[in-house]
């Protein structure tokens, strides 16, 4: 009679293998006395001695492979989308609270100081996903063909499926647009796509002359049930409860919220009716250069408009700050859904963990609505690791890094071979101890010639045309005052400067569907 599921799962170097019947294979110690026996025994043919030993090899090579494949760890990806810093996981004075992020980074390392690779979702998810930068890849913006662009490199993902996980995922990983032609089929053994938006019969907001449909915000819908997130979180919460017999999972879950339309159930906006607007100054573009100027240009209706709503119905910026608030609270809960089938599973200690946003939001500073932009609010992110034997509960880490690390971080932490080709470097020294040594600093790309980089106290902002911008964190979190013209700080810009690419790939072609 074979075993059941549980018991062929019994330790193999004592009991069963998988799938053979024990009857009929004997375990190590059996067949190792065997040997023994037939060895001291004269008349024992040299036949019979190779088979044993054969029988040896056998079931010590499938030992080792199963204990390997029963000890790798499960991973759990979630991005989020668009959201930026203004969270109390990063901001403990903020009025928009992240409990469920709180409660994933006491369990391992949160990075204060993280980036994304670039303030977009399409090339900061394919950098990210496939560790090379804009300027290796050539994919620069929202609707570059990153697949076109890199036909035969592999996502973190693949690499996964190749190491035997059996890959799965939901929601938005890849870029969302043309209906999913961004999406990467390759990459996972099943998936389920983002469920379409649900739409109210017309605007929310009151204001059909700003923007698209998708440009508006409020309580919507009633039932959390009918979003997107919920559908997404739902998806994953059985693929935790019901992971794959015999094989590793790796986990892909795209939480599309705070994205807009800034939509979320009525619950979750009662929290911020007496939230306050982000701190401005009026002439903050007064010491920004031309650079600044020409990457936003087609941009800054968003401001502009935003505040002719505001002249014509006062208020509208306000719930529009409280929707984005709103979103973000909502986004967290599903996380926290997640994380509770995390907590249910028995596998719950051997699975890494990983979550990040794909890049920040402006929501009015420096004038600027969105992303687009390469000053801390659109690249500032949070990022967390839970990495069992890695990481240490509640640790905190300053340095600054960029998310061309996770490609190579998670091949290191799955055991995975290592990929020369990626252009960020694995911050695993950095997850076992926060304090190492880190002599690089965060580099972020928009556009072609456009670069940030980040390091402890500064940022440096060099654009196409030459222009520059220099902010010192340590007096300025803001980034109010424009340094770079001054030149008692000449030496600063040129020790940032030489983390700047020295080559920059041709923007690809636009993916048309």
């Amino acid at each position: 009679m074979k075993e059941s599921r549980d018991e062929v799962f019994s330790d193999c170097c004592t009991g069963g293998l998988v799938g053979i019947e024990t009857a009929r294979v004997p375990s190590l110690a059996t067949a190792s006395l065997i040997l023994s026996f037939a060895e001291g025994r004269r008349g024992v043919g040299s036949a019979m001695r190779n088979t044993l030993k054969l029988l040896l090899v056998f079931q010590f090579a499938f030992c080792l492979f199963h204990t390997e494949a029963r000890s790798a760890p499960d991973v759990l990806f979630i991005v989020v989308d668009d959201m930026n810093d203004w969270i109390s996981l990063l901001d403990s004075d903020s009025p928009i609270k992240t409990p469920n992020l709180e409660r994933l980074a006491d369990r391992g390392m949160l990075f204060t100081k993280a980036y994304c690779a670039s303030p977009a979702c399409n090339p900061s998810r394919a950098a990210t996903l496939t560790g090379l930068r804009p300027t290796t890849s050539g994919v620069y913006g929202n609707k570059s063909d990153w697949r076109g662009a890199m036909p035969t490199r592999k996502t973190i993902m693949q690499r996964y499926r190749e190491a035997g996980y059996e890959v799965k995922g939901a929601g938005k990983i890849f870029h969302h647009h043309l209906n999913g032609a961004f999406h990467d089929p390759e990459s996972f053994d099943s998936f389920q796509p983002m469920a379409a938006q649900s739409m109210p019969s017309e605007k929310l907001n009151r204001a059909p002359e700003y923007g698209s449909r998708n440009t508006d915000w409020g309580a919507w819908p009633a039932d959390e049930k009918d979003t997107i997130d919920f559908s997404t979180a739902d998806y994953c919460i059985e693929s935790l409860k019901n992971p794959p017999e015999g094989k590793a999972l790796f986990l892909a879950c795209g939480i599309f919220k705070p994205h807009s339309p800034f939509f979320a159930p009525p619950k979750y906006h009662e929290a911020f009716d007496d939230m306050v607007d982000p701190v401005r100054r009026v002439d903050d573009w007064e010491d920004l250069p031309s650079g600044a100027s020409a990457l936003l240009k087609s941009k800054k209706w968003f401001w502009k408009e935003m505040m002719a709503l505001e002249d014509q119905i006062p208020g509208s910026y306000h719930e529009f700050i409280q929707s984005y608030a709103a979103c973000t609270t909502f986004a967290d809960a599903q996380i926290g859904r997640v994380l509770d089938a995390i907590d249910a599973s028995p596998r719950k200690d051997n699975t890494i963990v990983v979550l990040w946003s794909d890049h920040g939001f402006h929501l009015g500073e420096k004038d600027h609505i969105e992303k687009f932009a390469l000053w801390e609010k659109s690249n500032h992110i949070p990022f967390i690791v839970v990495a069992p034997g890695v990481t240490k509960a509640g640790s905190v880490c300053e340095t600054p890094i960029d998310m061309s690390a996770l490609h190579p971080t998670l091949l290191e932490l799955g055991g995975l071979a290592a990929d020369e080709a990626c252009d960020g470097v694995s911050i695993v020294p950095l997850l076992k101890n926060p304090e190492s040594q880190w002599k690089r600093p965060a580099l972020m790309t928009y556009g072609r010639g456009n670069h940030a980089v980040r390091s402890e106290r500064w940022r440096y902002i060099r654009y196409a045309d030459g222009s520059e911008e220099l902010y010192d964190h340590q007096n300025d979190s803001k980034e109010w005052v424009n340094l770079a013209s001054k030149k008692r700080f000449s030496s600063i810009i040129d020790s940032h400067k030489k983390w700047l690419p020295q080559n920059e790939a041709t923007l690809v072609p636009d993916l048309k569907r």
